[in-house]
């Protein structure tokens, strides 16, 4: 009854999680750096986080956030904070001495918790996430579909974000892809950084539609 509504769902979420934004770049950049360990935890990191957005679009606090100037402007300025932060942090990167040695002393530093903490408050910080979730929950999926079945929703919706990001990580993690990017050096560590700054930047400046 509901397959047509679950479909789309499914649909709208791929496209929306197949375009390069903060998860992406957070996820390729711990799996390069660190290693496929640190880039899965990043990855569940993720998937986990969209609990958060299902959680409050089904209790209707992201209308509330959606309609409320400062709390919106709150949770952007966090995001966009965050993302300055690791972002200036990676710009920071110093020529490594010994690429090899440098790939596995840098595998071995990077903490499970510090990755999943990492690919989680990057997602459930993003507003333009709280704005996705809550079109979804309140213009895709019918007001009327039990919760039950919304809620099955969004278990989906979190396990389908796990598993694209960990075959982001299993694919920037490998020996090969990963030694490419580190004989760019440092100079790979700076781009992401200013990527990951540049979207923080414009995350700053956006509106509520």
């Amino acid at each position: 009854m509901y397959w047509t509504e679950f479909l789309t769902v499914a649909l709208i979420h791929l496209l929306a999680v197949a375009s390069p934004g903060p998860d992406f770049a957070v996820v390729v950049r711990e799996s390069v750096t660190h290693g496929r360990r640190a880039g899965t935890w990043t990855a569940l990191g993720v998937g986990m986080a969209i609990f958060l957005h299902v959680g409050y679009s089904l209790l209707g606090i992201g209308l509330i956030v959606s309609q409320s100037i400062v709390l919106f402007n709150a949770l952007k300025w966090a995001a966009a904070a965050y993302l300055l932060y690791i972002g200036f942090k990676a710009l920071r990167a110093r020529p490594a001495k010994a690429v090899t040695d440098d790939l596995h002393k840098e595998a071995g530093e990077r903490t499970a918790r510090g990755a999943f903490t990492s690919g989680f408050v990057t997602n459930g910080l993003n507003p333009k996430a709280t704005l996705f979730f809550l079109s979804l929950f309140t213009v895709v999926i019918n007001p009327h579909t039990p919760l039950t079945v919304q809620a099955g929703y969004g278990l989906y919706l979190a396990l389908a974000t796990a598993v694209w990001f960990c075959l982001v990580a299993m694919l920037f993690s490998q020996q090969r892809v990963r030694a490419g990017f580190a004989r760019m050096g440092h100079w790979f560590d700076r781009t992401m950084g200013a990527v990951l700054i540049a979207i923080g930047v414009k995350l700053a400046f956006t509106e509520m539609h």
